[in-house]
C-alpha cells in the first residue's frame, strides 16, 4: 500500500486530484452510494430544475461495467499518462495555465454537450488534453498497441479508432480532438504562427491562487522552453512545433 501511495503523491497536483475524482465518482455511483442518475449531464435537469452539479459529476462519472470497464480503464490510462506529461512539460512550473487550459476546454465540452444531448463528458476532456500534448510534441515518434510506430500528431486520431473499436463513440472523441484543436490554435498557433493576437489569458486570481513556482513571463501566449530554444535555433522564425520528448522519457 505504500508503494501505491508514493505513486500516486508523485503524480502532478492538478493531474492527481482529475485522476482521483475519476477513479472516486464512478466509484460511488457503482457502490450506489448516489444514484447515478444525478452524474449525468441532462440539459433540463441543469437548465430548468437548477441541478448546477450536473456539468461537473458529468466531467468525472463513467458507467463502469462488464461493458464498459475496459474503455474506462484504457481512457483512465491516457488522463494519466497525458495529464501528467503536459503538466510537467509544456505546463511546468505554470500550474494556473494548465488549470485555465483545462478550465477553457470543459467550458467548451459542456457548451457542446448541452447542445449536442451529449451525457458524459468525461472522454471528450481526456481527448482534448491528448490533442494538445499531441500537437506540442507532433514530430515525435510514439508507440501504440502491437509495436505500432507513428508521429504524435496522428496519436489522437488513433485513439479515437481505437476506442471506437472497443466500444467508444466516435462523437466523443471527435469532440474532444475540435476543442483541443480550437485550445491549441488560440493558445499557440494563431498568436505565435500566424501573427495574431492573444484572445486566451489566464486570470490574475488564479495566478495569486496557483503561482508560478519558478521565473519567467506568466500567462499564455508563452511556448514551452523546447519551442523557444528551436525558435532560437533557427534564428527566429516560425515555432517548430514538433519538439518534445519521446514517449519513454518521462
Amino acid at each position: 500500500m505504500s508503494d501505491i501511495g508514493d505513486w500516486f503523491r508523485s503524480i502532478p497536483a492538478i493531474t492527481r486530484y482529475w485522476f482521483a475524482a475519476t477513479v472516486a465518482v464512478p466509484l460511488i455511483g457503482k457502490l450506489g452510494i448516489i444514484s447515478p442518475a444525478y452524474f449525468f449531464l441532462w440539459p433540463e435537469a441543469f437548465l430548468y430544475r437548477f441541478q448546477i452539479w450536473r456539468p461537473f459529476t458529468a466531467t468525472f462519472y463513467f458507467p463502469v461495467g462488464p461493458g464498459t470497464g475496459f474503455l474506462y480503464l484504457v481512457n483512465l490510462y491516457f488522463l494519466y499518462q497525458y495529464s501528467a506529461r503536459l503538466e510537467t512539460g509544456a505546463f511546468d512550473g505554470r500550474p494556473a495555465d494548465y488549470l485555465f487550459m483545462l478550465l477553457f476546454n470543459w467550458i467548451c465540452i459542456v457548451i457542446t454537450g448541452l447542445a449536442m444531448d451529449m451525457q458524459l463528458l468525461l472522454i471528450p476532456l481526456i481527448m482534448s488534453v491528448l490533442y494538445v500534448w499531441a500537437q506540442l510534441n507532433r514530430d515525435v515518434i510514439v508507440s501504440f498497441w502491437f509495436g505500432t510506430r507513428f508521429k504524435a500528431c496522428y496519436l489522437p486520431w488513433v485513439i479515437l479508432g481505437f476506442n471506437y473499436i472497443i466500444g467508444g463513440s466516435v462523437i466523443n472523441e471527435l469532440i474532444g480532438n475540435l476543442v483541443g484543436h480550437l485550445y491549441f490554435f488560440l493558445m499557440f498557433r494563431y498568436p505565435m504562427d500566424l501573427g495574431g493576437r492573444n484572445f486566451l489569458s489566464t486570470p490574475q486570481f488564479l495566478y495569486r491562487w496557483l503561482p508560478n513556482r519558478r521565473g519567467g513571463v506568466s500567462g499564455f501566449g508563452v511556448p514551452p522552453a523546447s519551442m523557444r530554444r528551436a525558435a532560437d535555433e533557427n534564428g527566429g522564425g516560425r515555432h517548430n512545433w514538433g519538439q518534445g520528448v519521446r514517449l519513454g522519457d518521462q
